[in-house]
Parts: C-alpha cells; structure tokens; sequence
C-alpha cells in the first residue's frame, strides 16, 4: 500500500511568515487486543485553552534518524517498547501561531512492554500529559470532540486519516 503524503495549511490563524521546520516522528501505536495509545495534553498557551488528543511523538534531534527517535520519543513519553510494524507516511502541516512548518512522519507500530516514562518539566507541568488507552471507535470520537478547540481542528485534520489508514493496514 502506498504511503499516506498529505499537504495542510493552517485554517484557524492567518500565515504572517514560517521561520523554520521540524522534522517530527509520530506513531499510531496498538497492542495485541488492537487498543491504541495515545497521549492526553491539557493546553493554555498560545494556542488557547484545550484538552486534546494527540499520537505519540515529537522532534527528531540533530544526527538522529526517524527510527532511533521514534523509538526514544515513544518511550519517553508512553514509556513504550514497541515494534515498528511500517511507515504510514507523511503529514506536512503548519502553525501560524508559532511560523512553524511541521514535517510529521507517522509510524505503526505495536507495543512489546511498558515501563517508566521520561517525561520533560514542560510536559508535566505545561502540558499535563497523561496516556490515553483507547478503542479505535473511541479515539475518532475524541479526535472529533476535540475539533471544537482550533488547535484541535489542526490536529485532528492532521491525525484522523493517518489512525484511519493505520486501521485499514491493521485489517489486512
């Protein structure tokens, strides 16, 4: 099967400039009674007041390849060991708020172990993220819940076609 490439834009605030990119990992991550795992973030910052849903992931550091960060950034912030089942594609969207142009790169992959997580001050304190285990039903309904905040437009037009490309991949 060919891999997701979708191109968005920023509907919610108005482009002034994009001052750099980011290369991001993100994983739809699933266990063996096919439950997915996401992280929970509850915002107030430049963004506006939200509770959302998010995949795991974050920024690819210097030297990195996507794999290693992969892997780093889904222990860090699930605590997960997982298996890379297959890349799912590309997500290149934009935060006007912060000119910031993102280059997500998504990954299934399956959970092998938990254990402690590494979370950053700002990820507790900022962001309050907790782990969100879910049915594939349930986290559309939370995608969806949470599209009623602008930065959850962004995210869910972001994710809800790569958690549905992940469940056809998974049927097959």
């Amino acid at each position: 099967m060919q891999e997701l490439s979708i191109q968005l834009s920023d509907t919610e605030w108005p482009l002034t400039y994009t001052d750099h990119d980011r290369q991001i990992v993100r994983a739809i991550v699933v266990d063996d009674q096919q439950d997915f795992y996401f992280v929970r973030a509850k915002r107030n910052d430049d963004f506006g007041k939200a509770t959302l849903i998010e995949t795991s992931g974050g920024g690819v550091e210097t030297g990195e390849d996507l794999e290693t960060a992969l892997k780093r950034e889904l222990k860090e912030k699930l605590g997960a060991e997982v298996e890379i089942i297959t890349k799912i594609g590309v997500v290149s969207d934009y935060y006007n708020v912060i000119h910031r142009h993102n280059i997500n790169n998504y990954y299934l992959c399956k959970v092998t172990s938990f254990g402690e997580k590494h979370l950053t001050k700002d990820e507790i304190e900022d962001f309050h993220l907790s782990t969100l285990r879910l049915s594939y039903r349930d986290a559309e309904k939370e995608y969806q819940k949470c599209a009623e905040t602008r930065i959850g437009k962004l995210i869910a037009a972001r994710e809800l076609p790569v958690l549905r490309r992940a469940k056809v991949l998974l049927g097959e």
